[in-house]
């Protein structure tokens, strides 16, 4: 994706033609219906909205909302209104978060010991000489004197990751799994055609999942994570990935699901058992389930194929969201919902005897070139959050 000034996502991560290509598994198409009637609510409509919204979370049980902007701040939304002082503001004593083309405040992640702990993860892209675009992670912990505001003293480092060549595919979200671990998607580095050659690289954290023990400063690697060759950095749970936007984890079903942004021809939606560590989707062997063999021969077995894709006469970068967990709407139980930023569809995934089956949303549509992320709240409703500064709630018709 391409997060340029004004927001309409994706030019570079389409960019660049592949190399020659040819079916890698050749599937029957995942058929989607056009009975999946839900709509789509302003929840700031006549209100001041959030600038440019990345991410929308909540602890669990909790009815305000945290949204995160993309120049740098967390916003707390209060009995509908969004308060003036921000959770948090990165740029506060100087520009920290920098924001040329796909870079921003990407997300954030409560602990799952919140209510005790009070701890927030806070993922965004650095704007520091010499290390411009690096990928940081920072922890932080909730004023003691106030619910609504971190503690910027509290500030502790987790990861940096150094992405300093181009300023596209810096996936992702930082995440907690079912397993209290905490995930980092990252993309590959940017540029075109995996030009970078990471995310076939077990020695590089980019283009890929990584999964550390946050219990205590500074992370600890599980003892479980994969044992890549000696060369490899054990963090990285997951290896052949290139824009994943986004990750979420179904508790319920103990699954993950992976939207990872294609190039020029497929997007793609990976859903596996959250505790399968090791694998590889495929890029830049494969594109969806289409291979094209960048930087070697086109070697498929060993790789975790996509189990829906979809061609870019329909989109061109898959927006992941969440399965819907909320008792608003018991039709979505156990629904996974996502989107694309050029076609601004709202489509639903269940998979049925391990194939995928999808339905789209005829009244549910965010609008062409705008959808940026979705959002959970406390109760496990979800958003979608869009480059005009809408935050649009699912509902039932």
């Amino acid at each position: 994706m391409r997060l340029v000034q004004s927001l309409p996502l994706c030019v570079a991560l389409l960019t660049a033609a592949a190399c020659s290509k040819t079916d890698y598994m050749n599937p029957a198409p995942a058929p989607i219906s056009q009975s999946f009637d839900f709509r789509l609510q302003d929840i700031f409509a006549g209100k001041t909205p959030p600038v440019t919204p990345m991410d929308l979370q909540a602890p669990p049980g909790d009815d305000r909302l945290f949204i995160a902007e993309r120049a740098g701040r967390i916003r707390v939304v209060q009995n509908g209104t969004l308060l003036p002082t921000p959770f948090l503001d990165l740029n506060a004593s100087s520009s920290r978060v920098y924001t040329d083309g796909e870079a921003g405040l990407l997300s954030f992640a409560f602990d799952p010991q919140f209510a005790t702990n009070k701890f927030v993860y806070v993922h965004f892209i650095e704007n520091i000489p010499n290390t411009t675009g690096d990928i940081l992670v920072e922890r932080y912990q909730v004023s003691a004197g106030d619910p609504n505001q971190l503690d910027v003293s509290t500030v502790a480092p987790v990861i940096r990751i150094p992405h300093r060549d181009a300023n596209n595919h810096y996936g992702g979200r930082v995440i907690f799994g079912p397993d209290g671990m905490l995930y980092l998607s990252t993309g590959d580095g940017g540029g075109g055609n995996n030009q970078f050659m990471h995310a076939q690289d077990v020695a590089s954290h980019l283009g890929k999942l990584l999964r550390v023990d946050v219990s205590s400063l500074p992370y600890t690697i599980p003892a479980d994570n994969p044992n890549w060759p000696s060369v490899g950095q054990n963090e990285n749970w997951a290896i052949g990935l290139r824009n994943p936007f986004r990750p979420a984890f179904d508790a319920l079903t103990s699954r993950l699901y992976i939207a990872d942004v294609g190039q020029d021809q497929r997007e793609e939606v990976d859903v596996v058992s959250a505790s399968a560590a090791g694998l590889n989707y495929g890029w830049s062997i494969m594109e969806g389930t289409i291979c094209l063999a960048i930087g070697g021969p086109c070697n498929t077995p060993g790789l975790t194929a996509p189990v829906y894709d979809y061609d870019h006469t329909q989109g061109n970068a898959i927006i992941g969201g969440f399965v819907y967990r909320g008792a608003a709407i018991p039709e979505l139980q156990g629904i996974y919902l996502f989107s694309d930023l050029r076609s601004g569809f709202l489509r639903g995934l269940t998979l049925q005897g391990g194939v995928a089956a999808v339905v789209q949303a005829p009244n549910a549509n965010a609008g062409a070139g705008v959808t940026l992320s979705f959002g959970q709240d406390g109760a496990g409703e979800v958003y979608i959050l869009t480059a005009t500064n809408k935050v649009l709630k699912i509902v039932a018709p």
